[in-house]
C-alpha cells in the first residue's frame, strides 16, 4: 500500500514538473502603436487623403453644377412651358440622385483604397510579429490595442523587439 501511495506521489510530482516546462510563454504587442510608427504607414495615409480628397473635389463639382442649374431653374421657371419645366424639375432631380449616388459609391471606394493601402503595413507587422516571437520563444503574442486582453505582464510587450527588427527609429513622445 505504501508503494502505491509513493508511485502516485511521485507520478503527481513528474505531471506537475511536466505542466510547468511546458508553460506557455505569451507575449502582447500593441499593433496600432506599432502600425503608427511605421514609415510606410504614413505613406499609406497620405494616399489615402489624396484619394478622399479627389472624391471630395468630384463631388462639389457636381454640387456646383446642382446648384447652379438649380438657380437658372428658379430664375426662368416663370416664363417656362409646363413640358419645359417638367422637364428641367426631372433633370435637377435626375442630377441630385446622381450625386447621392455618387456618393455613396465614393465612400465604399475609399473604404476599399484605405483596405488596399493598408493591408502591406499590416502584412509586414505581422511577419516581424511572427519572426520575433519564434526568435523569442513565444508560443503567443497578443494584439493589446483589440481591448481583448484584460492583463498581462508588462516584461513580456515585444513593441520594442518588433520595432528593433523593423529598423524603426521613433519618434520621441511630444512633451506636455
Amino acid at each position: 500500500m505504501k508503494n502505491i501511495v509513493k508511485q502516485a506521489v511521485i507520478g503527481v510530482v513528474m505531471m506537475a514538473c511536466s505542466f510547468t516546462a511546458d508553460a506557455q510563454k505569451i507575449a502582447h504587442v500593441n499593433l496600432d502603436s506599432l502600425i503608427s510608427i511605421m514609415p510606410e504607414s504614413k505613406v499609406a495615409q497620405q494616399g489615402v487623403q489624396a484619394y478622399a480628397k479627389q472624391l471630395e473635389q468630384q463631388v462639389t463639382a457636381m454640387q456646383t453644377e446642382l446648384q447652379t442649374k438649380y438657380a437658372e431653374f428658379q430664375e426662368k421657371s416663370k416664363d417656362l412651358a409646363e413640358v419645359v419645366r417638367a422637364s428641367k424639375e426631372k433633370e435637377l432631380n435626375d442630377l441630385n440622385t446622381r450625386i447621392q449616388e455618387f456618393q455613396q459609391q465614393a465612400q465604399a471606394d475609399y473604404q476599399k483604397k484605405t483596405a488596399e493601402l493598408s493591408k502591406p503595413v499590416y502584412d509586414k507587422a505581422k511577419k516581424a510579429i511572427d519572426q520575433v516571437a519564434k526568435e523569442n520563444g513565444y508560443r503567443y503574442a497578443l494584439d493589446t490595442s483589440t481591448g481583448l486582453v484584460l492583463y498581462f505582464e508588462p516584461a513580456d510587450d515585444i513593441l520594442s523587439l518588433v520595432v528593433k527588427k523593423l529598423g524603426i527609429t521613433p519618434e520621441p513622445a511630444p512633451k506636455k
